[in-house]
């Protein structure tokens, strides 16, 4: 491909890119990016989401109205918008959004023959990186419960992928799948994609259950595994229906101290291995 690595200009370090993938949907991977994001500004961060969900729940929980996102990440992808002209303000200061229309459903279709489609988000992002005001910290990709082309694009442009994994019965069995079509993605298209770690979402300390899942995660996965664990919460549920994040609707949850420890956990993981 010979494409560029992402870059703000001389002397600066690019962003980080994280790619939040489930290939199942319903696991918190959509909570999970709007408060790590906003966690991470709140440590005087600048952070981008993508929304590369069709469903454009990520928009919504930040409080973009559907009825102004007509240059989305659709838009991005196939090309008739730049990421910069994409870009808006959330509420919360140092946090951006692209957001995602239902158009966004159709870019599949539409991508199948374009060239170098596996590249299309990467290609926008190396272009935005190194225009002047692309000096973000964090860029997190909200991506779509699937493992298709969206995702597909998510993996190619990000540094490293975090995993939210539900505590259920089916959960390492979807794991799997997923760990292979990110080793089969660093083979093909991205050598430098690694896995930044998985987080336990949805846990319930009274179920028996969860603590199992728990256990055999991490008898799987080692320190990949976050220590933080993110727990059912009422708080967290109730948040994206008034379009705010959990930590600027309820800073005093569970849910939220939950989700500012990940934000130290992952900081200092990204930290440890830059050293």
């Amino acid at each position: 491909m010979g494409l560029q690595q992402p870059t703000r200009g001389p002397g600066v370090l690019a962003p980080r890119i994280l790619a939040v993938v489930n290939q199942k949907g319903g696991v918190g991977k959509t909570t999970t990016t709007i408060n790590l994001a906003t966690a991470m500004a709140a440590c005087d961060m600048k952070v981008l989401i993508i929304d590369l969900d069709p469903q454009g729940n990520a928009s919504t929980g930040l409080g973009i109205p559907r009825t102004g996102r007509d240059t989305d990440s659709y838009a991005v992808l196939i090309g008739t918008a730049t990421m910069t002209e994409a870009t808006e303000e959330s509420s919360v200061p140092g946090l951006w959004v692209i957001p995602s229309s239902a158009h966004l459903s159709g870019a599949e279709i539409e991508l199948v023959a374009a060239e170098e489609r596996e590249y299309r988000l990467r290609e926008a992002m190396v272009l935005h990186l190194q225009g002047a005001g692309a000096d973000y910290d964090y860029i997190l990709i909200d991506c779509p419960p699937s493992l298709g082309l969206l995702t597909l694009n998510a993996l190619v442009a990000a540094d490293a992928v975090l995993v939210p994994l539900q505590c259920e019965f089916y959960a390492l069995e979807g794991l799997s799948m997923l760990l292979r079509t990110v080793e089969r993605v660093r083979k093909a298209f991205n050598p430098a994609l690694n896995i930044q770690g998985v987080v336990l979402t949805m846990f319930d300390m009274r179920n028996n259950l969860s603590e199992q899942v728990a256990s055999d995660v991490r008898e799987h996965l080692g320190d990949k595994v976050y220590q933080t664990v993110i727990p059912r919460n009422v708080r967290v549920s109730e948040a994206p229906s008034h379009g705010m994040p959990v930590l600027v609707y309820d800073l005093r949850c569970a849910g939220s101290r939950a989700y500012i420890h990940l934000a130290s956990e992952v900081i200092k993981r990204e930290r440890s291995q830059a050293a």
